[in-house]
């Protein structure tokens, strides 16, 4: 038996990484359909392409409430509800430093960071819940060992240390109407874009991360790697499960207790 069978899922940041892979398994674990929001509108059609008609995209703004209505309202006209909603889309910071930061820079960064990484999340989360507590869905959220450990500039560290409290604070909000949880991966490699506020012109567009010298199984770690952890919060196997992370990060908590 399929996990997700007849389940319907918004994901944002769905047409590259991390987002790209939840999206082929859920429908490879019987989603009935798959609304794919991406700010690419390339991405997305080479998504629809590759996924075929239970895929329908929207090019929208996850710092736009009006853009996650529209999202939610696709989901509903198209394939009758909601039952899944995955915040994914996110941006890095560039690790840039305090001593490496202009004050209008860091100002214009903070913003379109934590815009992006935190009230993404929580817009998305307004605009669904109504629909999403109609049918006792769920919120999977990307998070990442940056909101548990130090990888990256203090920005976007703080942007997923806040996207934990969130995912910890809705849990409670929502309870027991909704389930709210997250998925914390490790550095892997993806499109994820530093902001433009922050951007540098020799910044790499795809870092490749995660590689077998970074974890404990000593295999590079790819997109796809993360997506059962999504597919299990997603599903009704984890209906004892809200406010929880997995941390799908091949042993990098391990790793950071360890003192040298």
């Amino acid at each position: 038996m399929a996990w997700l069978t007849n389940k319907v899922a918004l994901i944002t940041g769905a047409g590259e990484g991390i987002g790209r892979a939840v999206a082929a398994r859920f429908l490879e674990e019987g989603a009935a359909g798959i609304v794919a929001v991406d700010i690419v509108e390339d991405r997305l059609a080479a998504l629809k392409a590759d996924l075929g008609d239970l895929v329908v995209t929207l090019r929208g703004d996850v710092r736009s409430l009006d853009d996650n209505r529209e999202a939610v309202a696709l989901a509903v006209a198209q394939f009758g509800k909601l039952d899944i909603f995955v915040g994914n889309a996110g941006v890095r910071d560039a690790r840039r430093r305090l001593d490496d930061t202009s004050d209008a820079d860091l100002s214009d960064g903070f913003d379109e960071v934590f815009a992006i990484n935190v009230k993404g999340y929580l817009l998305g989360a307004m605009a669904a819940r109504e629909e999403l507590a109609r049918h006792r869905g769920c919120i999977v959220y990307t998070l990442s060992t940056s909101s548990f450990y130090i990888g990256g500039g203090s920005i976007y560290i703080a942007s997923k240390h806040a996207a934990l409290g969130l995912t910890r604070s809705l849990a409670h909000e929502l309870a027991p109407n909704i389930r709210v949880n997250g998925v914390a991966p490790c550095g892997t490699p993806t499109a994820l874009a530093d902001a433009g506020s922050l951007a540098r012109p020799d910044s790499p567009t795809k870092p490749r991360t995660g590689g077998p010298d970074t974890n404990l199984m000593h295999i590079q770690i790819e997109p796809e790697d993360h997506a059962a952890a999504y597919v299990l919060l997603a599903s009704d196997q984890s209906r004892v499960m809200t406010g929880a992370v997995i941390n799908s990060d091949g042993g990098r908590g391990v790793m950071s207790t360890i003192v040298v």
